[in-house]
């Protein structure tokens, strides 16, 4: 039903925003390379990071979007308060769709990361990024606050066009009839159901059948414990305010025994507090401050369930997990005014991201789920809806469809298996046990950090070795991705397409001759 899904005419909770106000680039509109043949309707369940970047990355190419979102934006700014960072392969792509001043007013940009030992504080090495790897993979690492980013996807995505509903609770989606059942009784229907939800999600299990990969039943490998600290804070400490004050500031890694922590400095966003958007959290609204994020193998264990996000921790568990870090850790802990905990868990991919109607698509975490806190977490959000929109941007008829959900999983499959893989390794590598590897790592990185060079890099090793890895995930190209399939795979299937209809066409040529030529005989035999 391309062109004639049924209208979203149904009254609810929508985001009616002014105009974007930053004037990005122009180009955030522009088509891809030019506009889809045919353009049809989306429905995306869930208006997270992933959900919101599919939005603008359809708008940009011309097709309808209606984005359906549970919580309202107070709900989600209050619980948006933790970090995130962008590794070139996410940044690059919010580059190139216009967003790079916007993000430049509340991103900082990292020129590399300072190694420690999480129990001493002692310097095991730096590392800086590379000005020829940056430049060769088009984009830079960045930090930000989560909400931040949100935000900035939310009000872009809406000003593309997208019709954004927050407030509205999906319970149902009907893969066979191509829709939504809303806690009304609403039933909504587009072209394509798109479900941008959560891993812990059951709406996941109502798309695909696999139920070997439920968030309840994985083991928690870790948990990672979120703060945030404000600039006041940081200041009026002098150990923390050398780590705050420094011109180009770094991020800190602490590599324990079982656990880590990785911190960094983060700007408020200047935009929503020159033009008054909408609501932000009263916790964070204009301030600057530390990120931190802490992985603890032995937490305390007094947590009621320990599947579930918790805030506030409990100060006594707080208190027993910093007896064993540095002092510059213990002070960040008590001087945060946002504390938070969840669980890691090292989940497989689902088997199967498309519905076997062919028309409903899982994205983001409910199809790949990362472990929380990982580097490349937002980035496959974000590249995800690069691959997405590249793909329909070559839609010209309703019968491509599955053969577009079916690639995206084709493409991105692979990618994120890599991803994980690469995630698991790194979360391993900075919670060694205290032992023979671990002193191995540490001896390495000082003497790398003696001789005035970086920590991870050329040398070989198991250090040159995470390097390589991260080097190829930075490195990597989701449009370019999606550009190799469709023209070693795309357009094969159209051209065997078009040749299969131009057979048809002949052998009902010569069919209908042949019809005529025998009526022809019959006559000339009554004659």
């Amino acid at each position: 039903m391309p062109g004639n899904a049924t209208a979203w005419s149904v009254s609810h909770t929508c985001c009616t925003f002014p105009r974007f106000p930053m004037n990005p680039d122009p180009s955030f509109l522009a088509s891809i390379d030019g506009k889809p043949g045919l353009l049809i309707d989306f429905l995306i369940v869930g208006g997270g990071i992933t959900g919101l970047a599919c939005a603008l990355a359809l708008r940009r190419i011309g097709h309808r979007v209606t984005v359906l979102e549970r919580l309202e934006e107070e709900e989600i700014s209050r619980l948006a308060n933790g970090g995130g960072r962008l590794p070139p392969n996410a940044s690059k792509i919010l580059f190139q769709w216009g967003l790079e001043a916007a993000l430049r007013e509340f991103v900082v940009s990292s020129p590399g990361v300072e190694v420690m030992r999480y129990d001493t504080g002692d310097l095991l090495g730096t590392h800086t990024w590379e000005e020829e790897i940056l430049r060769e993979a088009g984009g830079e690492y960045l930090f930000y606050h989560h909400g931040d980013l949100w935000r900035l996807l939310l009000r872009v995505a809406v000003d593309a066009g997208a019709d954004v509903r927050l407030g509205v609770t999906v319970t149902s989606i009907n893969g066979d009839d191509c829709g939504v059942e809303l806690s009304d009784g609403v039933v909504l229907r587009a072209d394509v159901v798109v479900a941008a939800v959560g891993g812990s999600s059951g709406l996941r299990t109502l798309v695909s059948a696999d139920d070997k990969c439920l968030h309840d039943s994985t083991p928690v490998h870790c948990r990672l414990y979120s703060l945030f600290v404000p600039s006041q804070v940081m200041l009026q400490d002098h150990l923390l305010a050398e780590m705050y004050i420094r011109p180009s500031p770094p991020a800190f890694l602490w590599l324990g025994h079982r656990a880590c922590a990785l911190g960094n400095r983060v700007v408020s966003n200047r935009f929503v507090d020159k033009y008054h958007f909408s609501i932000v959290s009263s916790e964070q609204k204009g301030v600057d401050g530390f990120l931190v994020h802490l992985w603890v193998s032995d937490y305390p264990r007094s947590t009621a369930n320990e599947n579930e996000w918790i805030r506030p921790v409990d100060e006594a568990d707080w208190e027993d997990l910093i007896c064993h870090c540095e002092p510059r850790l213990q002070r960040l802990v008590r001087g945060a005014t946002f504390r938070a905990s969840g669980p890691v868990k090292i989940e497989p991919q689902l088997d199967n991201w498309v519905h076997h109607s062919d028309r409903v698509l899982l994205v983001g975490a409910a199809a790949h789920p990362l472990p929380v806190g990982s580097v490349q977490l937002t980035a496959l959000c974000i590249e995800d809806a690069a691959v997405f929109a590249k793909l329909f941007s070559h839609l010209t008829s309703e019968d491509q469809i599955p053969a577009f959900l079916h690639a995206f999983q084709d493409l991105r499959e692979p990618r994120c298996a890599r991803v994980l893989h690469s995630e698991r390794c790194n979360l391993t590598f900075r919670m060694l046990p205290n032992g023979p590897e671990q002193e191995e790592r540490d001896s390495a990185m000082r003497e790398r950090h003696a001789r005035g060079i970086s920590v991870f890099g050329s040398g070989g090793g198991k250090l040159t070795e995470q390097w390589d890895q991260l080097k190829e995930l930075f490195g990597y190209n989701a449009e370019d991705e999606a550009d190799d399939w469709w023209v070693k795979w795309g357009l094969l299937r159209e051209r065997a397409k078009d040749r299969s209809c131009e057979l048809e066409e002949r052998v009902n040529i010569s069919v209908l001759s042949a019809q005529l030529q025998a009526v022809n005989i019959r006559n000339d035999d009554d004659e």
